[in-house]
């Protein structure tokens, strides 16, 4: 099996190169598994790999890679229709939709692979602990969120927000889903925080259910008895 970390230079805030590190490492229960590493410019084709991972970045980062990864649509488009799945976090998932219109009211094209558009504030960031459900997980996901944006038109979002900030100012839900594309804000970073994130994750790639990291369960345990404390004392 082979994961690509896109962009692995440029986007990767927040420590989020260990999602596709410990992916990699649920992987390897059922065989050899390995990581590429590509960025703006180089050459490679998305049909070779089995997972696409795409990290955090600057808005100015953002801004940089979006202008290659526009020139790659059509083919990644194919790729996501294939089935096959990739994970894309924090503002990544931003360039997915028709336009991201930045603080000083510059417009960016973006991939117009789903119809929503991206505004940034004027140069402030929210940020807040998050709870998070989903129809596909059995128990919320936990995590931070820090961003300086509002998604807007988003009809079926990826999450509902328990607690956090969703894809607009009160809305109540986060995210993005297209077939087995999966796009969050979600940090911490999403699969290190969240065991059965990563054990879905695991199983959509390789068809196997890993064994779950029993430090991440602890872990995670952790998380979200605190956070849902703090949720019952607000």
């Amino acid at each position: 099996m082979k994961l690509l970390h896109l962009y692995h230079d440029i986007m990767s805030l927040y420590g989020e190169y260990a999602n596709v590190l410990l992916l990699r490492d649920a992987l390897r229960q059922f065989g050899d598994c390995e990581i590429e590493k590509k960025t703006v410019g180089d050459d490679f084709r998305f049909d070779a790999y089995d997972f696409v991972y795409i990290g955090s970045g600057t808005e100015r980062g953002q801004k940089c890679v979006l202008a290659d990864f526009r020139k790659r649509r059509d083919e990644f488009t194919a790729y996501v229709n294939s089935g096959k799945t990739a994970l894309l976090t924090g503002n990544a998932v931003e360039m997915l939709g028709n336009f991201i219109t930045d603080c000083d009211g510059t417009r960016f094209e973006g991939l117009g692979m789903m119809d929503f558009t991206v505004t940034e504030q004027n140069k402030t960031r929210d940020t807040a602990d998050a709870i998070f459900t989903a129809d596909f997980l059995s128990r919320p996901a936990v995590g931070f969120i820090n961003k300086c944006s509002e998604i807007h038109g988003v009809s079926k979002p990826l999450f509902n927000v328990k607690m956090g900030l969703g894809n607009q100012k009160d809305d109540t839900g986060e995210g993005v889903r297209l077939r087995n594309l999966f796009g969050t804000h979600l940090t911490g970073p999403a699969l290190v925080k969240n065991p059965e994130l990563l054990v879905m994750m695991a199983k959509l790639i390789s068809g196997k259910i890993p064994a779950p990291n029993p430090y991440s369960v602890k872990s995670y345990e952790v998380t979200l008895r605190e956070l849902e404390k703090r949720l019952d004392e607000a």
